[in-house]
């Protein structure tokens, strides 16, 4: 059986530039590795043609012989001497976790924070308390007793990872010594047991930028976990949860509230007084406004987080129907019904409905 193209097998142009060429073999490793697909023959058969198409073509004299003769090239298909260990050392380190470990960073860490709408619209600064692993300041962060002083690991030489052969190649693994730390401590502090770092609570000031919306998060860098013997602290990310509000909902950087009015302001028109959450403003009711009418305040929503834009107050106006009539009342209102006209303009919502009405009726018959 003819071998296919090594180009062909790796799935690059005969133009490929070295990284190209090494990108495309560490993919197909990942994907037909024998040690992901355990078993599998064709996989392993794919992976094994890779592996000898990238021997051939990483190398600058062994391509340039390709090119010009292809798989009939003295030295073509073989190991060729190649340095396995440094091949996969270079390709594998990403997948088997090759590379420096070292002590680990600190982790992340979630506060949900619960504020109001007037926090959210204006911002604020809102004191938060967390709990946490903060660095030792027994050892200063090292996890040895102090004036001690961590020493390399026997092991791993200090390396935080050692070297397994697997068959035809070496991989490295995280040393189970030190745990990839690299360093040992023979005299641990005695605060926080080798740690470097102790559980305390701490307290943070938050701010809020004006504008910030429910799920919105706030990153405090370097204020998580604090890192093992030494290392990077974590981030501490702040979850806002806006409160509900009694009068205001928010639609994105729109507020919106519903304005009760009675039924004379707005069959003569006038003039009410709504709030906002910087104050109160006049709101001029036409005449003859109808329920669910919406009027628009324009800039006294919330502000954009990016760009401070404000939105709108989007006022709908709800017709109140008064309760609890007196007598008299209520022969006022049936000698002001009688006043209607059927056949004018003055109920025209009515007259649409009851018109749908009867073109429905008269369809059904």
């Amino acid at each position: 059986m003819s071998k296919r193209d090594y180009y062909e097998v790796l799935g690059v142009s005969r133009s490929a530039s070295d990284e190209e060429i090494r990108k495309s073999f560490r993919r197909l490793a990942m994907k037909y590795h024998p040690d992901r697909n355990p078993g599998d023959k064709a996989s392993e058969e794919q992976f094994k043609e890779a592996r000898e198409a990238y021997e051939v073509l990483s190398d600058a004299r062994k391509r340039s012989a390709y090119d010009q003769f292809g798989h009939s090239a003295s030295g073509m298909g073989g190991t060729g001497g190649m340095n396995f260990s440094d091949v996969f050392g270079d390709i594998f380190g990403d997948i088997f976790g090759g590379g420096r470990a070292g002590p680990t960073r600190g982790a992340d860490l979630r506060y949900n924070l619960e504020i109001t709408l007037e926090q959210a619209v204006h911002g604020a600064t809102v004191e938060i308390t967390v709990p946490t692993q903060v660095t030792c300041h027994a050892c200063n962060g090292s996890g040895a007793r102090r004036g001690a002083t961590p020493v390399d690991c026997h092991d791993c030489g200090g390396y935080g990872q050692i070297r397994i052969q697997q068959g035809f190649f070496t991989v490295q693994q995280t040393c189970p010594t030190c745990r990839g730390r690299g360093k040992r401590i023979t005299d641990p502090c005695p605060e926080c047991r080798a740690q470097g770092r102790v559980r305390q609570t701490k307290k943070l000031s938050v701010k809020i930028p004006p504008g910030v919306d429910n799920n919105d998060r706030i990153r405090l860098g370097g204020e998580g976990e604090a890192g093992e013997q030494g290392a990077l602290p974590g981030d501490l990310y702040v979850q806002i949860a806006v409160k509900p509000h009694p009068i205001f909902g928010r639609d994105g950087t729109d507020l919106h509230c519903e304005v009760p009015v009675g039924f004379v302001t707005v069959a003569l028109g006038g003039e009410i007084e709504v709030p906002t959450l910087s104050g109160r403003v006049k709101l001029k009711i036409p005449v003859g406004t109808q329920s669910d009418k919406v009027f628009k305040v324009k800039g006294s929503g919330a502000p954009s987080v990016r760009s401070g834009a404000k939105g709108d107050l989007l006022c709908r106006v709800v017709v109140e129907t008064p309760v609890n009539l007196t007598h008299k009342q209520k022969e006022l209102l049936n000698q002001f019904q009688k006043t209607l006209s059927s056949d004018n303009k003055q109920s025209p919502r009515s007259t649409s409905w009851f018109d749908k009405v009867k073109k429905f009726f008269e369809e059904m018959k």
